[in-house]
């Protein structure tokens, strides 16, 4: 037997692995790395956030993203050649987080990699008759393997469209697994570039676990910042959008798309929340002379209303769900006080107080699912329906 896979094997052993969960998501704003601490499997996962760091990706890297990122046209050697270089890029962000942390590599048993989107092109958006969903992660496992000396598992989201999702999102998965509670329905927003929410039945029936993506959260205020005022990447403590009042045309007009009316559940991406779509919407309600600041009002209570929107269509009765939330979203303040404004009576707690800081869980959850892969495979999601195919996710890269 490889000797890699014999270490596969010892590591399954454990009783409990140092897992290492990567996220960089659609704000390319740095590389989340929390190392987790996990024993078990499935619905007996447990889970201790050993350590975690938010590493800020320096202007040269978020530059090399941007010349690719949710493009249509790009140049092939460029994106060749990006594939190896990020993975490079993240390799050296770990090792200066593991020396930051005075933990030594060898005590690591694995990385998981959500790699780098770099397109997302469901079917529902690109509609070509002769091909399925797609995406795309740059971030070779092999480099970080290598890179790193550790195993790694990388490129998730391929085997959740094999198996007849759409990629995304995959935090049905993790949060099913770590976030049930028996007797409380519980339902985990995630506010990042994109929104999206799971429901957890509190009679743990994994046929009745539901996610989606609502819509825009973050990715289409980051826009229109960095556009506005180059330099800034995001619009912190809703400074800018609190200076301003909502146009209620430009909001009609932003929410007068074919996939706010598309059935659930649904993925998107900046793909088609992006400059040229507020630049539409603005044309369509002749608001293009309204002012920065009442634009990025207007744009924060849109991402707001998909979110509101999503859930009020799939759950009912409110006050018998717990609301949890995380991400980068959950530190605006104006685009919180329009959720609630739009779901009255909801009280959104941090996952904080399930003892997962926010900010690291979708790292966390890519963790799990290395954990998955490696040790459980046994938890069955009702056959793919809700879109959530029973697959296990993750491909394997040795270090040597």
């Amino acid at each position: 037997m490889n000797r890699y896979l014999q270490q596969c094997h010892e590591i399954a052993s454990r009783e409990s692995r140092n897992i290492i969960g990567l996220m960089s998501g659609t704000s390319v704003d740095g590389l989340d790395i929390a190392l987790c601490r996990i024993s078990g499997a499935g619905m007996d996962t447990r889970i201790q956030l050993r350590e975690f760091t938010t590493i800020p990706y320096q202007p040269a890297f978020k530059a090399a993203i941007a010349n690719v990122f949710s493009k249509k046209m790009v140049d092939l050697q460029q994106l060749c050649l990006l594939n190896g270089w990020i993975a490079e890029q993240h390799a050296a962000l770990i090792l200066q987080a593991l020396s930051d942390w005075n933990i030594p590599t060898s005590e690591i048993d694995l990385i998981a990699s959500h790699g780098q989107t770099i397109f997302h092109a469901p079917k529902s958006l690109h509609q070509l008759p002769d091909f399925g969903n797609g995406t795309l992660q740059l971030g070779d496992g092999d480099h970080l393997a290598v890179r790193t000396g550790i195993l790694t598992l990388s490129d998730f989201r391929q085997k959740h469209i094999a198996g007849g999702g759409e990629g995304a999102p995959l935090a049905a998965y993790g949060d099913y697994l770590i976030f049930s509670k028996k007797g409380e329905n519980r339902i985990m927003l995630n506010i990042g570039g994109i929104a999206n929410f799971t429901f957890l039945p509190g009679d743990l029936n994994p046929d009745h676990v539901f996610c989606t993506d609502t819509g825009t959260g973050n990715t289409l205020m980051d826009a229109f910042i960095q556009q506005v005022y180059p330099g800034t990447y995001y619009d912190a403590d809703a400074t800018v959008a609190l200076q301003g009042s909502i146009n209620e045309q430009l909001l009609a007009a932003l929410l007068d798309h074919p996939f706010f009316s598309q059935g659930f559940p649904k993925t998107t991406g900046p793909e088609l929340f992006n400059l040229a779509y507020l630049s539409a919407a603005q044309q369509r309600s002749g608001t293009t002379s309204i002012s920065d600041f009442d634009t990025m009002a207007t744009l924060n209570r849109f991402s707001a209303e998909g979110i509101a929107r999503a859930i009020n269509t799939q759950v009912k009765e409110l006050d018998q769900y717990h609301f949890y939330v995380s991400g980068g979203g959950m530190h605006n303040p104006l685009l919180m006080k329009n959720l609630l404004a739009l779901l009255p009576g909801v009280q959104f707690k941090p996952t904080t107080v399930l003892q997962i800081n926010p900010d690291a869980k979708e790292a966390v959850l890519f963790a799990v699912l290395a954990n998955e892969w490696l040790t459980g495979g046994r938890v069955q999601y009702g056959e793919g329906r809700n879109g959530i195919p029973t697959v296990s996710m993750g491909k394997l890269s040795f270090p040597g």
